[in-house]
């Protein structure tokens, strides 16, 4: 090569475009008002945090003048941290509870996009803005946004919310109904007639929750009394018209989309059943809280008798419009356990309110970043592991052919005895078996062999014929 060649193959080579590696990413698509209505949650959990640390020290100064820092730290010192450990786990069953709930909604569908990471973020959302936004009003935003960003449409992610709501609140209704019935007397014997109050709360939840199924079960009645209240506020300027033709919407468009969604769900009875279930369970795990912080300061406690009256301090909690129920939970607690915690009452109430309040709050804030990145519905994940663990059991499948031929089986191909019973077809006499050809062909070959070796011994003359 000459010296010119060189020349003219490096000018090639520099004029040459470089290969560069290609990378294409993909992100689901997330509407501008679920994203703002994200943004918008977030902004009413740093006002809350405001307002807690006001709440916070407006609690330590109570304590101060009313000269209980004493009996605080003493109840502090004594606390035997293996019961609150097991209230920690207890609690952390809450969560755990509410995923399987939102797994069991979703797993009928094999279409839908959401995984098992992207309810984590969901329910973990839930949990998050509940407490630190006023009556728990930043929470179906977040968890819309989140399921959106899973790749559910809108109206589908709203739907699902809605029906889980339904269903938490139902669960609420539902508790509260047994714990009355079996601790009702324990009620009325302790607080009299101030048990009234608590029935005035039942009663709330089962309006609130008789609503809820109105919406659902009889949308058309539902919107037309929606526009009519809307165009009454909006005509006397009650309401302004960006704010009329955003709940216009909602009236019309996803009271429907609701009211599908709920009786798909209604259909499907041991579904339902068995999201109630799990709803109760997760509930239960709240509710009992109150007993583990009771042990650990070795007092006498009735598992029975926290749980109903745990179920009755949420109640009072979800009504007081405020972040976390901010005086409905100290007035609550202190009117229903003082007789239990006596002394440790004050004690009592932080270690009570730091693990169902402020330790949720911490676990669930990193929780709210998960996502699912395989794509798979969970219906066809479940398929596919029960598939795997049934041919495991049954010995069928892939497990049970290596099994198989480890123990020194024979394995047949179908396609070489195909192609084996093809070529011999036309050699075969009809109605003759393998071994019946196999043996013909041997007698066959044995006989031309014979007839060759007698031809080669045979004298000159006859070798010639």
């Amino acid at each position: 090569m000459t010296a010119g060649q060189e020349d003219q193959d490096t000018k090639a080579q520099a004029k040459a475009p470089k290969k560069v590696a290609l990378k294409v990413s993909a992100v689901r698509s997330v509407s501008a008002e679920d994203s703002a209505a994200d943004k918008k949650s977030m902004g009413q959990v740093r006002k809350t945090v405001i307002f807690l640390g006001f709440v916070a020290v407006a609690y330590a100064l109570y304590l101060v003048f009313t000269g209980q820092v004493d009996e605080f730290v003493s109840s502090l010192a004594g606390v035997d941290m293996s019961w609150i450990v097991a209230g920690v786990i207890c609690f952390l069953f809450y969560y755990v509870f509410g995923i399987l709930a939102y797994v069991l909604s979703v797993a009928a569908d094999p279409d839908c996009p959401v995984g098992i990471r992207d309810l984590m973020s969901v329910e973990a959302s839930g949990v998050f803005f509940m407490r630190l936004t006023p009556n728990s009003a930043g929470a179906p935003p977040a968890q819309i946004f989140r399921l959106t960003r899973a790749g559910m449409s809108a109206g589908a992610a709203s739907a699902l919310n809605f029906t889980r709501t339904i269903i938490y609140e139902t669960g609420e209704g539902v508790f509260a109904a047994i714990m009355l019935v079996f601790c009702g007397s324990y009620f009325y014997e302790t607080f009299g007639d101030v048990t009234l109050i608590g029935l005035f709360l039942f009663g709330f939840k089962v309006v609130q929750v008789a609503g809820f199924v109105a919406l659902c079960l009889l949308p058309k009645p539902v919107m037309a009394i929606g526009n009519w209240a809307l165009r009454f506020a909006n005509r006397r300027k009650w309401l302004k018209d960006d704010k009329y033709e955003k709940y216009y919407d909602v009236v019309n468009t996803q009271v429907m989309e609701f009211s599908r969604a709920f009786k798909r769900a209604a259909a499907n009875v041991p579904e339902m059943l068995a999201t109630m279930g799990v709803t109760l369970l997760q509930l239960g795990c709240m509710y009992a809280l109150p007993y583990f912080v009771l042990c650990s300061f070795g007092e006498p406690a009735d598992f029975l008798v926290c749980l109903a009256s745990g179920s009755m301090l949420e109640l009072l909690v979800n009504a007081v419009p405020l972040p976390g129920g901010a005086g409905g939970a100290e007035v609550g607690f202190a009117y229903l356990f003082q007789d239990m915690y006596g002394v440790h009452l004050t004690a009592g109430f932080v270690i009570w309110r730091a693990i169902e309040y402020l330790l949720p709050v911490i676990i669930a804030a990193p929780c709210m970043g998960l996502r699912s990145t395989s794509g798979e519905s969970i219906n066809r994940r479940a398929k596919r592991v029960w598939k795997r663990v049934r041919g495991f059991v049954t010995g069928k499948g892939s497990g049970g052919k290596k099994r198989g031929a480890a123990r020194g089986g024979v394995t047949v191909k179908p396609g070489a005895k195909k192609k084996a019973g093809a070529a011999g077809a036309g050699k075969r006499p009809a109605g003759a078996s393998d071994v019946e050809a196999r043996i013909a062909a041997g007698k066959a070959a044995a006989a031309a062999k014979k007839a060759a070796a007698e031809a080669d011994e045979a004298p000159g003359p006859e070798k010639g014929k």
